[in-house]
């Protein structure tokens, strides 16, 4: 790809993105306002297929871009970070997993930030393990939603035991992804140009 292709900004990816950070505010709505545990359970599945989605046609497309890889993490660790706190808030979810899974967002955020003030050029690819623990987690946080017997799912209870099998696994590939986004950050400082 150029790099002239790689600066559009309008992009099918990039309008997912969009789209997807605009239903964050939906989502809070409908479990915070309207306590409407199941419909914003639903949201958040959907919101969280539209991560992979735009990934799949970022690549397919051709449709790849710096703004894009800024933006797509950037939309997930919201998404994450306020269906987390939110769930948390509702009680839908064990306070020590809304917790791990917190830590995790505001870890790499703060790492991103500090990445930017401190002078580094280069944008850190996200790795696929981080991806996949994302996805499981993105399944996970709806299942709790669904498995909260006030407002939940009809199916409530096959929801918890599953919630439980994304989870675990889910945490374990997140924090794993997190370790691995310290040497590149090293390096991408390392590579920064004197200011």
């Amino acid at each position: 790809m150029t790099a002239e292709g790689e600066d559009r900004v309008l992009t099918v990816p990039n309008v997912l993105t969009v789209i997807r950070l605009g239903c964050i505010p939906v989502f809070l709505w409908l479990l915070l306002g309207r306590e409407e545990r199941y419909g914003a359970g639903l949201l958040l599945a959907a919101m969280g297929t539209t991560d992979f989605v735009d990934g799949y046609l970022a690549r397919h497309l051709h449709q790849e871009s710096r703004l894009g890889k800024v933006l797509d993490p950037t939309a997930d660790r919201l998404l994450l970070g306020a269906g987390v706190v939110a769930i948390l808030l509702d009680g839908s979810v064990p306070t020590w997993v809304a917790l791990a899974a917190a830590a995790r967002e505001l870890f790499v955020g703060l790492g991103v930030v500090l990445l930017v003030v401190l002078g580094a050029r280069d944008v850190i690819d996200v790795k696929l393990v981080g991806k996949a623990g994302t996805l499981l987690l993105m399944v996970a946080f709806p299942l709790f939603l669904a498995s909260n017997p006030d407002g939940g799912a009809p199916w409530h209870e096959l929801a918890r035991p599953l919630a439980w099998t994304f989870v675990v696994p889910g945490l374990v590939l997140s924090w794993t992804a997190a370790a691995g986004y310290v040497a590149p950050g090293r390096a991408a400082l390392a590579r920064r140009r004197p200011g």
